[in-house]
């Protein structure tokens, strides 16, 4: 059976969204067998936390030397198995431990992931990053609903994260064990040999759209469900349809952006979706009702959701330091806005109301809209050796 290149990086997102939405969906199980309280279990998590940022800053040289199919092999299968751990543990530290080590291989996940989608598009002239990214939407929402289903049926938490690791590693190991790296572009003599991922000014533009693609993504998945019911006082199922309507919204778009990226250039596009998703944050904000809320949150969904890929495009093009570096620095700055902004989110809803806690998110999207209108332009394809780029197989 031949697979396509890019089908193959589809499924590094897609199995790492699926084993991390599993983690996800049986914490309310791991708190109760940790015996923690909800901040406690907070201070835990962020354990993946501290170790995305820390291989985010240095990771990029071991990713460099190590190839991208060997990378895939440890980042993609490596947290299916450490999450399967996770149930086992009885203390909080050690599951700290554990995540710590699955955060490393995460943030090398997305430097290593990014770089090839990114050399794969300048090698064959054709558009997958927010394909790639809409993978992992779809993984994180399926696995998400397929959680609660497995929740009521009772299935331990030991088995349903074991099952999960299996699975990630089959299909995991087939499709990696068949990757062959892109042939990295000649953008530049001048790359310098820096290889630790500290942002720097010329960067800051695509940091400031990725600050405002992650505020909003971690507004529309961490607050909706309590946004609803604490505005409307809405029913369970009601009060859920604005994540649900969000992460929908997100996937859909994000599966069929590149084409209409291809066609209209990353800047246009990237400058109507925050347009949607600040007319969205407006919505929700100001919402009388739930019918509008929830159009907002739709909206919400579909401005964030090729914003940050686009960014991430940018960064890779970026002749002053390799790819690798500059996909880094700009994930590192944007995981902190990730991690951060559901707490801060959560003071201000708790200090000034739940909903300025989204019109405070307005602010960061209008500076989002600002850095795109010259940081973004059109893609420029590198051909080596003057050859027509090569065909992808269209099918899998």
């Amino acid at each position: 059976m031949r697979i396509a290149p890019q089908h193959r990086l589809y499924a590094c997102f897609f199995l790492f969204a699926l084993t991390t939405g599993a983690l996800m969906a049986r914490l309310p199980d791991i708190q109760t067998h940790l015996g923690v309280t909800e901040s406690q279990l907070g201070l835990t998590m962020i354990g993946m936390s501290i170790g995305s940022l820390i291989s985010l800053t240095f990771g990029a040289a071991v990713i460099e030397r190590l190839g991208v199919r060997t990378t895939a092999f440890v980042t993609v299968l490596g947290p299916s198995l450490l999450f399967a751990l996770i149930p086992w543990l009885g203390a909080a530290p050690a599951v700290f431990g554990v995540l710590f080590l699955t955060g490393l291989l995460s943030g090398a996940l997305e430097i290593n992931l990014n770089v090839e989608i990114d050399r794969l598009e300048m090698h064959t002239g054709q558009r997958f990053m927010n394909r790639a990214h809409g993978f992992w939407s779809v993984g994180f929402f399926v696995t998400a609903l397929a959680g609660a289903a497995i929740r009521q049926s009772g299935l331990s938490v030991e088995a349903h994260l074991g099952l999960m690791a299996a699975i990630v590693v089959v299909v995991g190991g087939f499709m990696i064990s068949g990757i062959v790296p892109a042939p990295a572009p000649q953008r530049t003599q001048s790359e310098n040999t820096n290889r630790i991922a500290f942002p720097h000014w010329g960067l800051l533009p695509l940091c400031l759209i990725g600050f405002a693609a992650f505020l909003v993504e971690g507004a529309g998945i961490d607050w909706s469900a309590i946004y609803m019911r604490d505005v409307f006082s809405a029913e369970p199922f009601v009060g859920g349809m604005g994540l649900t309507l969000f992460a929908f919204c997100m996937a859909v778009m994000r599966l069929f952006a590149d084409p209409v990226v291809e066609r209209f250039g990353p800047r246009n596009v990237a400058m109507v979706l925050l347009s949607l998703a600040s007319i969205g944050v407006l919505m929700v904000g100001y919402a009388p009702g739930t019918s509008v809320a929830l159009a907002g949150f739709a909206l919400m969904g579909i401005g964030c959701s090729a914003v940050y890929p686009l960014a991430v495009s940018a960064a890779a093009q970026r002749t002053d330091r390799p790819a690798a570096v500059n996909v880094a620095a700009l994930g590192q700055v944007s995981f902190v806005v990730f991690f951060l902004a559901p707490p801060l989110l959560g003071f201000v809803a708790e200090y000034l109301g739940i909903r300025n806690s989204y019109l405070i998110c307005l602010p960061l999207l209008l500076a989002g809209l600002w850095a795109s209108s010259f940081a973004l332009g059109k893609r420029k394809v590198e051909v080596p050796h003057g050859l027509p780029p090569e065909p992808v197989p269209p099918h899998g």
